[in-house]
């Protein structure tokens, strides 16, 4: 069993009122231990005393503590050196003050900002450099402003995309590089715009295409290439066609 790190008490500030009230515990409750357990522990205890520490030379005790600041204290960190901190203060700042945190070098750190930030301010991340904030944005912008994201390089961004754009513009993404993409749009688009798929490389889209299209659209898959393809349309026809058991008294 590894032994749990234990730190003086010699030289702490707290040792004289905090040790002799039961409100650290060293090797256990102790805001000096270079453990993370030690530390939450310490400041969910003495919750209080974490704007003391916002300053703090490590790294981790100055994260722990601002899961407990007071906002005034938060905005002091917001250029902090460590990425794990700033983590803590795009979860924590009041939404008005994200903003220096939109650019953040930390892509965890903008994931969140875009996470939390209102749609109307999502606009200024929909070109951020990593696909995971710009599959967040395309997630929560306002459906009426995902044009600007059919044309994203990054293939799951325009899944997320074609999952959310009205089927009547789907049209738009119809022609996408990528066989997962035109199958999102396979599964929405409208009936009457889906004309240009039923020729797609990829027999998945055609498959799609062959489950959920009029039966009177279907006569092209009867000669498709796949076997799945021509069964699936070959069973759709036939059960539209075939008299039901009502119809046969």
């Amino acid at each position: 069993m590894t032994a749990k790190p234990l730190v003086s008490c010699a030289g702490c500030p707290h040792r004289r009122d905090l040790l002799t009230q039961g409100r650290c515990l060293p090797g256990d409750v102790c805001v000096r231990a270079m453990s993370g357990r030690q530390i939450e522990r310490f400041f969910r205890v003495n919750p209080s005393l974490a704007d003391d520490y916002a300053g703090d030379a490590f790294w981790e005790r100055r994260a722990i503590a601002a899961r407990y600041l007071s906002q005034q204290k938060l905005l002091s960190l917001i250029t902090d050196p460590d990425e794990v901190v700033r983590r803590v203060l795009a979860y924590r700042l009041p939404v008005e003050a994200l903003g220096p945190l939109i650019t953040d070098p930390d892509r965890e750190v903008r994931i969140t900002v875009a996470d939390r930030l209102p749609p109307a301010g999502l606009e200024t991340l929909a070109a951020d450099p990593d696909y995971l904030v710009r599959q967040t944005v395309a997630r929560r912008l306002p459906v009426g402003r995902l044009f600007r994201m059919i044309r994203d390089p990054d293939r799951q961004v325009r899944c997320t995309v074609a999952e959310r754009l009205p089927p009547e513009s789907l049209g738009l993404m119809r022609d996408d590089p990528e066989p997962e993409v035109r199958l999102k749009v396979a599964g929405r688009i409208r009936c009457d715009e889906a004309g240009g798929l039923l020729q797609d490389p990829d027999w998945r889209v055609r498959l799609c295409l062959a489950e959920r299209l009029p039966t009177t659209l279907l006569a092209t898959l009867l000669d498709d290439a796949d076997a799945d393809v021509r069964s699936a349309a070959q069973a759709r026809i036939e059960g539209e066609t075939t008299p039901s058991a009502q119809e046969r008294k």
